[in-house]
């Protein structure tokens, strides 16, 4: 993408934003449409998300232990690598970039196909502003849901680790428990949600933007759905970086 390309697209953006961002005409609605996001979004993924969890803190326990054959490294730092693995980048920024194929692309094409069947034209004309009615709920239940999805990937990522781990026989359950705890820093668990907010209004902004802005029909749709998840996880990868530098360096 040329640079003039590039910055036709995220002045748009800001534009959509501009849109977005304003006053709901009905919030009784608003907040209708927010609860079944929250539930569309935060629910929905809960299923792929545990299975991904609990078998991803086992290969990390397992990884762990195989790495860490040397006699001179106790058997603790298992559970403590496990632990800062899952927290720091497991829980926050690989669930979000599964949410971003997951969700972003259900985003983009339920928006996208109401485009080019004229339903948001349709909306336009009603003197409702389309952009804040469909785009600012899924923002907002994103947002509020995204930390407690992440939390609960933290929660059974350990218990895989844990389960799988001692049942593998690489760790013993008093070793992995002892290294969970040793030198235990709350603020990681902040800095993991903190990422974790910015994710939220990541995937849903930027895949509403390619659905809202969708032309043609069906296979237009369909390459504005995939177009969403690419750029949904390019921007999620930056801030991952930039949000790492500011907390962490």
């Amino acid at each position: 993408m040329n640079p003039a390309k590039l910055l036709y697209h995220v002045g748009r953006f800001w534009l959509l934003m501009m849109q977005v961002f304003r006053k709901p005409d009905k919030p009784r609605i608003f907040w209708d449409r927010v609860f079944f996001e929250v539930n569309a979004i935060g629910i929905g993924s809960l299923g792929i998300v545990s299975i991904i969890s609990v078998f991803m803190g086992a290969v990390i326990t397992i990884q762990s232990a195989f790495g860490f054959e040397s006699p001179w490294i106790p058997l603790y730092a298992v559970g403590l690598a496990a632990r800062d693995s899952i927290i720091l980048e497991f829980a926050p920024t690989i669930v979000s970039l599964i949410l971003a194929g997951k969700v972003g692309s259900s985003i983009a094409s339920e928006i996208g196909n109401m485009r080019v069947s004229e339903q948001i034209d349709a909306l336009d004309v009603m003197g409702v502003n389309s952009a804040n009615f469909l785009i600012l709920p899924k923002i907002v239940a994103s947002v509020f849901i995204f930390p407690f999805v992440v939390v609960i990937s933290m929660f059974l990522g350990h218990l895989g680790g844990f389960v799988l781990g001692v049942a593998a026989g690489v760790v013993t359950p008093y070793e992995f428990v002892y290294g969970i705890q040793y030198d235990f820093r709350p603020y990681n668990v902040f800095y993991a949600l903190i990422k974790t907010l910015f994710f939220g209004f990541i995937i849903p902004a930027v895949s509403s933007y390619h659905g809202y802005y969708a032309k043609g029909g069906s296979l237009e749709v369909g390459q504005a759905s995939t177009r969403a998840v690419v750029y949904s996880i390019i921007v999620l990868l930056l801030f991952n970086f930039i949000l790492t530098q500011l907390l962490l360096a």
